[in-house]
């Protein structure tokens, strides 16, 4: 099992560059960032400073999105990246949740999603596409490599991972949905004539490493929150009763609306109606031996990565934490 660490762009970005390195010496291949350009600071601008204060560190966001940034911006910025440091980005990419929601707009159709990873990763790569009704190639590429990983949790969205996407990202640390959107990715590849292989599977969700377990909660209790926000669209779509498992849907009952103010943040007064149980499904907590306990289970269903969010009061212990037992053990 490799290893990623997902951090938002608050300033100063010292801060965070500081803290990518800390992750790559301690063994952390993949260094992610929150993409949502209001809220953090704008996350391509740092990418550069990361990749120059690591060595091999692979570099993208968890994850960006279609709607706010033409489509040839994010190719020649992720191809600029790989020229300039060696094919060291990974392009992380959703329907967009806070990044659009924040500004006004909806998350974008899978359709639109669909598209726009097709036109990204054939410009990255230096390959010619149709855009804005016109051919399209950059010229200067010669040896680019952008995987594209993207992000899902409804039915529809698994299918389109497994037909075009080159990884998938799940933000939840629960085994039985892990099971099920697995599942849905490897027969949708199967079906499109890929091979279920080929899909690299991520893991993300947050991770604290102690014994004070309501303490813990407290602190991760915005994940159930920022899941929420996608859960409900599924509802709405699908019903309580529809092809989407009840591990998933069943906790959104208790909820009301979202300050995206609050988003991704210890202490969200938007994720109150989150239970503990969900948090002990969704993300990590417990002492050491409890996290390699589940991410070996993880692994065992197919979970290629883990991206642990470090969004608390004990980020750098944890990630220290990871560094010392949990990753050794797993490695």
């Amino acid at each position: 099992m490799e290893f990623g660490v997902v951090l938002q762009p608050n300033p100063p970005a010292s801060g965070l560059i500081a803290m990518m390195k800390r992750a790559e010496a301690g063994g952390f291949g993949y260094g992610w960032t929150f993409d949502s350009h209001v809220l953090w600071q704008e996350t391509f601008v740092l990418y550069p400073r990361i990749l120059e204060s690591t060595s091999t560190m692979i570099v993208g966001p968890m994850v960006t999105n279609p709607g706010t940034r033409d489509w040839s911006v994010i190719a020649s910025t992720f191809a600029t990246l790989n020229d300039s440091f060696g094919n060291r980005t990974i392009c992380g990419i959703g329907r967009g949740d806070s990044a659009r929601r924040y500004i006004g707009l909806p998350p974008v159709s899978l359709s639109t999603l669909s598209s726009a990873m097709t036109v990204i990763k054939e410009l990255a790569e230096g390959r010619e596409v149709e855009h804005h009704g016109q051919p399209l190639r950059i010229p200067w590429v010669r040896s680019g490599s952008l995987p594209i990983w993207m992000a899902a949790y409804g039915p529809r969205a698994l299918r389109l991972v497994g037909e075009q996407a080159d990884g998938f990202i799940l933000q939840t640390a629960d085994p039985d949905i892990a099971r099920w959107t697995f599942g849905a990715v490897r027969a949708a590849a199967r079906d499109a004539g890929r091979d279920p292989a080929s899909i690299t599977m991520c893991v993300a969700a947050p991770a604290y490493v102690g014994t004070d377990l309501a303490h813990q909660r407290d602190q991760l209790r915005w994940f159930g929150g920022m899941v929420g926000n996608h859960v409900a669209d599924l509802v709405a779509r699908y019903g309580t009763e529809g092809p989407v498992p009840h591990a998933l849907t069943e906790y959104i009952e208790g909820r009301s609306g979202y300050d995206y103010s609050h988003h991704g943040q210890a202490g969200n007064p938007s994720a109150e109606f989150v239970p503990d149980s969900i948090i002990d499904r969704f993300c990590l907590v417990g002492p050491a031996a409890a996290h390699i306990e589940r991410l070996a289970e993880l692994a065992s269903i197919g979970a290629d990565q883990f991206a642990l969010y470090l969004m608390h009061d004990d980020e750098e212990n944890t990630l220290d934490s990871y560094a010392e037992e949990i990753i050794p053990a797993l490695r």
